[in-house]
C-alpha cells in the first residue's frame, strides 16, 4: 500500500508526552501513517535517528511509542554500522518512514556516505509516505537553520531538495530562528519556503504545498519570501487542527 502521490509531512511536532512511556505518537505522525493509506494490517513504520546518532535510547523510545500506536515497527540504524543487509530494499518496504530529530548535518552526512538520500527519493517516488520532526523535516528542503555546528544557528544548504523550498522549524520556541530564516531568504542564501512552530507540519503531494495540520492550539504555519524591496515578507497560512 503507497500513498496516492508522492508525499512528505515535514513538522516541527508528531511525538507527544506519554502516560505509559516516555512518548507517544502524537496527531501529526498518527496523520502522516493515515496518508500511507494502509488496510488490513498494522502500517509500517520505519525510524530513522541518524540526526541523534542512532542512540539506543531513542531507538527504545520508538519502539514503545510505535507499539502503543498499533504500528508494525522498525529502525535503519547506521552507527556503528547498517542493521539491515540492504538499505534501500528495508526503506522501499515500508509504509511510512519517520525522521527523528539533532544534527541536520550530520544526518546529511551519513546519508550521503550511505546512498540513502538517494533511496529516499526512490521510496517518495514509489508512494512511501515521508515524515519527521526538526531535523527530519528540513532534511526534505534544500536547506533551513540548524544547531548542528554549534549553539549559534547557521544556514544549511545541502538539504536533498525532494521539495524546492528550505524550511524553518521550531520557529515560535528559538528566538533566532524566525529572524535568522527571513534574512537567509532575503538575502538569497535560501529560496522561499515554509516554517513552522512547535506542533505544525506541511503537508506536500508531489512538490506542491497542499495544507499545513496542528496538533496544538494556536500554533501557526508561515510562507516566507523575499519581496520586491529585497525584504523577507511572511504570510501566515490557515492550520488544521488535528484531533488528538
Amino acid at each position: 500500500m503507497t500513498a496516492e502521490a508522492p508525499t512528505i509531512l515535514a513538522t516541527s511536532g508528531g511525538l507527544v508526552a506519554g502516560e505509559r512511556s516516555r512518548y507517544e505518537v502524537g496527531p501529526l505522525t498518527h496523520h502522516a501513517v493515515e496518508l500511507a493509506g494502509v488496510t488490513g494490517r498494522a502500517p509500517r513504520v520505519c525510524y530513522l535517528g541518524t540526526a541523534s546518532g542512532d542512540q539506543p535510547q531513542g531507538v527504545r523510545d520508538y519502539y514503545d511509542a510505535a507499539q502503543l500506536a498499533g504500528f508494525a515497527p522498525s529502525h535503519l540504524q547506521l552507527f556503528v554500522m547498517p542493521n539491515v543487509p540492504d538499505i534501500r530494499e528495508h526503506l522501499l518496504s515500508q509504509d511510512v518512514i519517520w525522521v527523528f530529530g539533532g544534527s541536520v548535518a550530520g544526518l546529511l552526512a551519513m546519508w550521503e556516505l550511505h546512498g540513502v538520500g538517494e533511496v529516499m527519493r526512490e521510496a517518495w517516488e514509489a508512494g512511501v509516505v515521508l515524515t519527521g520532526v526538526s531535523a527530519g523535516s528540513i532534511c526534505w528542503h534544500v536547506g533551513g537553520t540548524t544547531d548542528s555546528f554549534g549553539p549559534r544557528l547557521r544556514p544549511i544548504t545541502n538539504g536533498l531538495a525532494l521539495l524546492p523550498y528550505s524550511n524553518g522549524v521550531h520557529y515560535d520556541s528559538e528566538e533566532e530562528r524566525r529572524p535568522l530564516f527571513q534574512r537567509l531568504v532575503a538575502d538569497g542564501s535560501l529560496p522561499a519556503g515554509y516554517a513552522t512552530d512547535d506542533g505544525v507540519g506541511v503537508l506536500y503531494r508531489g512538490t506542491e504545498m497542499v495544507g499545513a495540520y496542528g496538533e496544538r492550539d494556536g500554533a501557526g504555519a508561515y510562507w516566507v519570501e523575499r519581496g520586491p524591496d529585497g525584504a523577507a515578507v511572511e504570510s501566515r497560512l490557515d492550520v488544521t487542527r488535528l484531533p488528538d
